[in-house]
């Protein structure tokens, strides 16, 4: 637990799967802390003042330290923070969580914000299918139940958005990519994953999700 000399501060919006992220690592720790919730397009000046550079969130400010950039959030609460794990101790398996950590913001997440931003259907498409690649990459990667093996690691967080997000997103743009039949291991993954007591807690309603995507693509198509 963070002892009552510590301030922990986190600024976030509770729809972002980058704001959840910090989050889950959080409660895993067992911290304290204060969730400060932004408005959207209108951001506070306390978060502007620790995060200058790109004004956005999450934001994690401990003792008035301020640190922004999810992964690297994350990466510093488990180094300030040793209990419950979410890197291994394992220099090699350190760097490959990281390296697949970073494919899944690159690959994956770059992928998803083409398909969801772009107003050419072909783009659409095109976006939907390297999110597919990237799935079967993670698919492969997956050896036990979670990348952290028994128990939740950095790899796992930080793809919440596949677990979580990523349904509601083809379900409100009437696909079906991420199956337990074309990724068995990863499915049941996502499954555990989301209904871990932790995680479970800290994710935002569905039908509020589903009704933000729904809207995106009505808007996509109503621009052609």
């Amino acid at each position: 637990m963070a002892s009552n000399q510590e301030e922990v501060k986190l600024f976030g919006l509770r729809g972002s799967p980058f704001v959840t992220r910090v989050d889950i690592a959080l409660k895993l720790k067992g911290i304290e802390y204060e969730y400060l919730e932004e408005k959207l397009g209108n951001f506070s000046d306390a978060l502007i003042k620790y995060n200058p550079v790109y004004k956005k969130v999450p934001v994690l400010v401990h003792n008035e330290k301020p640190v922004s950039e999810s992964i690297l959030i994350l990466e510093y609460i488990d180094e300030t923070w040793k209990q419950n794990p979410i890197l291994p101790s394992d220099p090699y398996k350190r760097a490959l969580a990281r390296f697949w950590s970073n494919f899944i913001d690159d690959k994956f997440l770059g992928a998803v914000r083409k398909a969801t931003s772009s107003h050419d259907e072909k783009e659409r498409e095109e976006g939907f299918n390297e999110a597919e690649v990237a799935l079967q990459f993670l698919e492969n990667e997956l050896k036990e139940k979670y990348f952290g093996g028994q128990e939740i690691g950095i790899v796992d967080i930080t793809a919440v958005f596949i677990a979580f997000w990523f349904p509601v997103i083809e379900e409100a743009a009437g696909l079906k990519l991420f199956t337990s039949e074309k990724f068995p291991k990863l499915y049941k993954w996502s499954e555990d994953f989301n209904n871990h007591p932790i995680v479970k807690e800290q994710l935002p309603p569905r039908e509020t999700l589903l009704a933000f995507f729904k809207a995106r693509f009505e808007s996509l198509a109503a621009s052609k």
